[in-house]
């Protein structure tokens, strides 16, 4: 049984594969588990041009996309799916994205994954100068990015799976950054890992930002559903997250209009800086883990969007560096992090999907755990914390 690497796209070597279909098995303790990894083309509308890599690992299946900065755009495993339903038919081509619209928000117009980053330059809201031109777009630039090189293996011994991209944000007399992607998995496993490496390539101290928008949606996440944070103090983003305190964990039914609400996190973890979060759904038998460490991610949030599914009703966990205001705000509480040259930081994020009741009660029950006293919820916005 022999390891299998593959370059599929390598920019700086001419090296490009439109279609690419790879399949092992994996003689586990249970038995044989197939799995495979296919890559192909997408053709018309907003996704002519994209190209995708599916995973599937026999029970795990995921698509990435590395013509948008190498983020997936949605997965399944067993009866869950990794998903939420945008009114954008994506995924979107970055060149149909006017990411530098006058209003600050055209990165809107390509939004529909399932797992998409915010950053490298800056990961929040725009940001305009005193003339009124935009400075900084909404949620940067990165998740709108092609990945320039690619490559994917196979180990049929160990049943791993890795897809590897690199991405590139870099501009004349600025700044010049990679972020190198990395994700894991192994054949008939319900977890998948990511670790992402952002490293600074030019010769003066750059300084960046970074978000992970991981969005779930129906048929998950319907009215009932919950979510488990651990938590020293919680805050809303804003007036409308304040009103919505009171069942802040709960889903609720949609309502036309209604506006997206943010809960703000200092949450807890275990002795070694480890922490879960956990979204459950309305019958209690079903979840996605989200578990990180927080001296990577020292900050989390909750963004919910609860209108009726035309509209969206789709809800994120958001482990990041930085809150996601401007970018001016964030340097000065000092959330704006500093790479030297050469120097790089390494993410990690192990997603788990949960497909037994038994599974979800434990780690609900573990998470809770890491509150060892009741976590404190602010009344109103953190003045720190929000804009």
């Amino acid at each position: 049984m022999t390891r299998t690497t593959r370059t599929v796209i390598d920019v700086d070597s001419g090296v490009y594969t439109e279609t690419l279909d790879l399949k092992e098995v994996f003689q586990g303790p249970d038995g044989a588990v197939p799995f495979r990894i296919s890559k192909r083309r997408l053709c018309g509308g907003l996704s002519d041009g994209v190209d995708v890599i599916e995973v599937d690992n026999g029970r795990l299946s995921f698509v990435i996309i590395p013509t948008r900065g190498m983020g997936i755009w949605r997965g399944r495993c067993g009866d869950v799916e990794l998903k939420w339903d945008s009114p954008v038919h994506g995924p979107v081509h970055p060149k149909l994205v006017p990411n530098y619209a006058p209003n600050g928000l055209g990165w809107l117009e390509g939004f529909d994954e399932w797992l998409a980053r915010c950053g490298l330059e800056n990961n929040g809201a725009p940001e305009f100068n005193e003339y009124g031109a935009l400075r900084w777009p909404l949620h940067g630039r990165i998740a709108n990015t092609p990945a320039r090189r690619v490559e994917v293996t196979l180990d049929p011994a160990t049943g791993e799976i890795t897809v590897q991209g690199v991405v590139e944000e870099a501009s004349l007399f600025s700044k010049r950054m990679t972020l190198t992607v990395t994700y894991t998995t192994f054949a008939g496993s319900n977890r998948l890992e990511v670790t992402d490496k952002v490293t600074n390539l030019s010769s003066e101290p750059a300084e960046f930002q970074l978000l992970y928008h991981i969005n779930t949606g129906r048929p998950f996440v319907t009215p009932g559903a919950r979510v488990v944070v651990p938590f020293h103090e919680m805050s809303p983003r804003d007036g409308n997250a304040a009103s919505e305190l009171d069942g802040w964990d709960i889903y609720q039914p949609e309502v036309v209009g209604r506006p997206e609400s943010c809960f703000l996190f200092d949450i807890a973890t275990d002795a070694a800086g480890r922490t879960k979060v956990l979204l459950i759904n309305e019958k209690n038998n079903r979840g996605i883990c989200v578990g990180f460490s927080k001296k990577q991610f020292p900050h989390f949030l909750i963004w919910k969007l609860q209108r009726p599914n035309g509209d969206t009703y789709v809800t994120a966990m958001e482990p990041c560096i930085n809150f996601p205001n401007t970018r001016s705000f964030e340097k000065a509480h000092g959330r704006v992090a500093t790479l030297q040259p050469g120097q790089s930081r390494l993410f990690e994020i192990a997603v788990e999907v949960l497909t037994d009741p038994d599974d979800v009660s434990r780690t609900a029950h573990e998470i809770e755990g890491l509150m060892t006293v009741p976590g404190r919820v602010l009344p109103a916005p953190n003045p720190d914390w929000a804009e």
